[in-house]
Order: C-alpha cells, then sequence, then structure tokens
C-alpha cells in the first residue's frame, strides 16, 4: 500500500554479535543447521537439551520482517522461547530466511505465504531425516504472519503433531485495523479517524490504477498529511512514484476480498483452517494492535474449535502487546522500558503447562 512498510514487529532489537556454531546455555545446546529449498541454502540452528533426549521437536516460524537468528538477541522473545521449550525437554529449529543472516538468496519482503511453507516443509523433511524425535512429534510455534503459514504447512503435512499460535492472523491483510488502532491510540478523534479511515480505503481501492495522479492525491490530503502515517511511511513522492506504485500492484498478482479490499493471504482461508487435525494452542494478547485478536479468537472457534481432533486451546492475556511484551496501550511506538520489557504473565507458562498436558513435555516421558 503505497510505500508501506507492514511491519508487525516493530520493536528490533540487536545487543550482540553472537554468532553460534556448537554453543551451550545451561540446559540448551545449540548447533548449526541447514536444508535445500528452491536451489537455495538455509541457514539455521537446532536446540537441545543438554542431558536427555528430546521429547518432541518445535519448528519456530517468524513473522514479517528480516532474521538474524544467530544473534543471540535478534528477537528475545523468540530466544527465550527457544530455552523454555528446551527446559521443559523439547528440541528447537528455526532459521533464516532467505538473503538474511547465512541464508542464501535475496531476501523477498512479499513471499508468498505459499513459498513460506514450502519452505518449513523443507526444513521439516530434512530434521526427519535426521531422526531427533519420532517423525509424529514434530509441532510447530509461529507468530503474527505465521497464523497464515502454520495452517498450510499442516494442510500439506498431516502429520504435524501440534500448532501454537501467537498473535495469530484472521483471513485478511491486518494493515487497515493496525492503522485504525494506532490513529485512536495516537489521540485522532473519533470524527478524524473516520475521515482518514475513508481516504484510507480510497488509497487502497485504487492503488491498482483508476484515478489521476492528482485525484489520487486529493482524496487522500488528510491522510498523507498526517503525521503518524508520515511516521508509517505511508506516501508518494511524486507522478512517476504513483505510476511505479499502480504498475507494482498491477503485477503483484495479489488477491482482495470484494466485501472489504483486504488483500487476501490464503485463498479459501477458513477452508484451511478446517484441515487443522492436531491440537492447537491459540495465545492472543488483549491490546494487541496490530492483528484483530478478536477476529481472529472468532474464526479460529467457528473452524478449528469445531474440529474434535484438533482440540483447540485458546488463552488471552491482559495488558499483553503483539510480540507478547507488557504494554498500556500496545501502540507501535510505546515506550516498553517502563515495563522493564517485560515479557506478559502467562505467555510461558501457558505454553508449556499446554505441551505437557498434551504428552509432548518431559514430565510425560
Amino acid at each position: 500500500m503505497i510505500r508501506i512498510k507492514k511491519f508487525r514487529f516493530l520493536v528490533t532489537l540487536v545487543l550482540s554479535s553472537i554468532f553460534i556454531s556448537h554453543v551451550s546455555f545451561g540446559q540448551m545446546k545449540t548447533e548449526e543447521f541447514s536444508f535445500t529449498y528452491d536451489s537455495k541454502n538455509y541457514s539455521g540452528l537446532i536446540d537441545m537439551p543438554t542431558e536427555k533426549k528430546p521429547t518432541a521437536l518445535v519448528v519456530l516460524i517468524p513473522g514479517d520482517g528480516k532474521t538474524n537468528v544467530m544473534v543471540k538477541d535478534w528477537f528475545p522473545l523468540i530466544y527465550n522461547t527457544r530455552f523454555k521449550f528446551v527446559s521443559a525437554g523439547l528440541a528447537c529449529c528455526i532459521w533464516d530466511k532467505a538473503g538474511c543472516g547465512k541464508s542464501e538468496g535475496e531476501y523477498q519482503y512479499n513471499q508468498p505465504v505459499t513459498s513460506s511453507a514450502n519452505e518449513a516443509l523443507a526444513a521439516i523433511e530434512k530434521l526427519r531425516k535426521m531422526n531427533i524425535v519420532p517423525h509424529d512429534k514434530i509441532g510447530l510455534w509461529g507468530i503474527s504472519r505465521a497464523g497464515w503459514i502454520c495452517p498450510v504447512i499442516i494442510e500439506k503435512d498431516k502429520s504435524i503433531a501440534f500448532w501454537i499460535s501467537v498473535s495469530g492472523t484472521d483471513n485478511l491483510d491486518s494493515y487497515r485495523y493496525l492503522l485504525e488502532s494506532n490513529l485512536r491510540i495516537d489521540g485522532r478523534t473519533e470524527a478524524e479517524i473516520k475521515v482518514l479511515m475513508n481516504e484510507w480505503d480510497f488509497l487502497n481501492k485504487y492503488q491498482r490504477g483508476g484515478k489521476s495522479y492528482n485525484e489520487f492525491i486529493a482524496s487522500a490530503k488528510n491522510l498523507l498529511q498526517d503525521p503518524l502515517c508520515k511516521k508509517l511511511g505511508l506516501g508518494v513522492d511524486d507522478e512517476e512514484n504513483y505510476n511505479e506504485i499502480i504498475e507494482y500492484y498491477k503485477n503483484s498478482n495479489f488477491v482482495y476480498d470484494k466485501k472489504t479490499g483486504l488483500q487476501i493471504l490464503v485463498p479459501e482461508f477458513e477452508e484451511t483452517l478446517n484441515q487443522v487435525n492436531c491440537p492447537t494452542l491459540a495465545i492472543c494478547g488483549e491490546k494487541d494492535t496490530q492483528v484483530n485478536w478478536r477476529k481472529t479468537i472468532s474464526l479460529y472457534k467457528n473452524t478449528i474449535g469445531k474440529n474434535q481432533k484438533a482440540d483447540l486451546t485458546i488463552k488471552t492475556l491482559s495488558n499483553c502487546n503483539h510480540i507478547m511484551f507488557q504494554c498500556e496501550t500496545g501502540g507501535l511506538w510505546e515506550d516498553l522500558s517502563k515495563f522493564n520489557w517485560k515479557v506478559c504473565d502467562g505467555y510461558y507458562d501457558t505454553m508449556l503447562t499446554w505441551i505437557k498436558e498434551k504428552g509432548f513435555g518431559k514430565n510425560n516421558r
């Protein structure tokens, strides 16, 4: 959407540059892992308990944005999640996207969901050949955009043992929700928000053409001048840039919902969710301003929740933002240092208790 960075992970912490080849951290030992997909070599890590054989293996699927998994503090939540899983007796695997870290290729911001799923399936195939755990003891943990990727993986691989969805997505692109939520937090009145969102809907509709440059700009004058929208990178430089935008979206092969005009990331997504036949845990932050967690929960209940094989568990965490940190508003630029960058109460305990209850933790071995 016109020079927008659709980031669902605004918080980027790179506090060190420690690369891992074979390192032990207390109960966790970490080794490098590699596999091939689409003629490119991907590089990542496998974490293992130091003393016992793992009871299951969790494949971690990150959300939008570049990765750097070999840097310990690239995304502390993910590192700490890995450590917690290993402490519970599981192994973990994560890798860098193409063009990130030591993975080959060029980073693709708009990598199709199906491609991301096939990439993960190639990694899982390699992991099964390594015989770290029985073939039917491999599950998924995914955050944000992974809410589209993981169900596609499960639809294609019926042996996936479980799925933990963190800040999962509904059936449509979430940028409109992100924009409206953060405009409200940033102090816009409801009347101002209505004007701005009407203009956003206009831009979203005509970014693929149908209006002249002057009409396009004139019909979004408030939105394009709004300080928060500028901070988000929403804008058009000039007529040449406008024409480039139109060509990009015309040639993108993106699919849009006829009713809302929002992008569809996975066609027939509800049917894909209906194919989830494994235990599923969904964790959502009640202050998430990046994906509409209420819509996600409703969608899960009406699909996964009606499938007894899926055994759906839902947990919402109060005062918790999109990336599972304690917060007051959940706004994109909220200063989380006042909460000492604390992970939401219940996030780790919910996952570890659920893992053990479902028979995948060390207490069940």
